[in-house]
């Protein structure tokens, strides 16, 4: 007796084909269509859980907030000589732990708050994107921590040893507290969004705006820009912490390149690049 193999077409009447197998890309496969009423109820509930994770971590903070000024404070404690806060304001302490609270509830929240993002954006993505993206917030987080802990750990301390020195026997130099954590804020925002720049060159590269020639035809004029960029966003007007957001952005100038190299996979983009440079 003859084994025959069951196929989708022997259960089929007459005439009627089988219906063709999902392909990767296509809608319909590891993608969840939803309607608009049911994607607004979608962003109301994740924009709900996410303000109560930031509401639970300000409240966390807010009742840890010596221990989080204690970690505000440190590059300032660190620095030599060390830095002598003061308050200047009768509301100002009240502030300060508000806004210790603030800054430290947000950073607590925000895995939280990205995890909601992912959940409600996931369902429209495909399961090949859905790796994508992933990468894509991974390495902007790693990114922005780098920047971050090089300004907290290194600039921050370095340009307040600058700034303190400048002081002499009559004139003593002694800090608002509120002006420092404004300060510290400040710098470690700044040091983390220039760290994005591989990033921002990875998207540049997948739209067609950037290629691997363009940049390292363009390099010196890069390096020039970097040191101004450097100088405009560090607070303090030393050189050193000017020379410790630039060099890394010089090799992060660099890694860039590479990036875009992943990123522009179609050598006919490349090319394009090269014969935009030479007309």
């Amino acid at each position: 007796m003859d084994d025959k193999s069951d196929t989708p077409q022997d259960d089929m009447p007459d005439g009627e084909e089988a219906p063709a197998e999902p392909v990767e890309g296509e809608p319909g496969q590891n993608r969840r269509e939803m309607p608009f009423l049911d994607h607004l109820e979608e962003l109301r509930w994740r924009l709900i859980k996410a303000l109560a994770a930031l509401f639970v971590g300000i409240l966390i903070c807010g009742i840890f907030t010596d221990q989080v000024l204690y970690v505000i404070l440190r590059p300032g404690r660190v620095a030599d000589p060390p830095v002598v806060f003061i308050n200047t304001h009768p509301m100002g302490m009240f502030l300060v732990r508000m806004n210790a609270a603030l800054i430290g509830g947000l950073i607590l929240a925000l895995p939280v708050i990205l995890y909601q993002l992912w959940l409600f954006v996931a369902p429209g993505l495909y399961q090949k994107e859905r790796g994508y993206v992933m990468g894509i917030v991974s390495g902007t987080l790693v990114c922005f921590l780098m920047g971050a802990s090089l300004a907290y750990f290194g600039a921050v301390p370095t340009m307040l040893k600058f700034l303190v020195a400048m002081g002499t026997e009559d004139i003593k130099t002694m800090i608002d507290v509120r002006q420092y954590i404004s300060f510290v804020s400040y710098t470690v925002l700044a040091f983390g969004i220039v760290f994005e720049m591989p990033m921002v060159a990875f998207f540049l590269a997948k739209f067609g705006i950037l290629t691997p020639p363009f940049l390292r035809h363009y390099r010196r004029y890069a390096y020039l820009g970097i040191f101004i960029v450097a100088a405009v966003a560090t607070p303090s007007p030393d050189p050193f912490s000017q020379v410790m957001l630039a060099v890394p952005l010089c090799i992060l100038y660099e890694i860039s390149i590479w990036v875009t190299k992943i990123a522009v996979k179609n050598p006919a983009a490349e090319l394009r690049g090269i014969k935009t440079q030479n007309p």
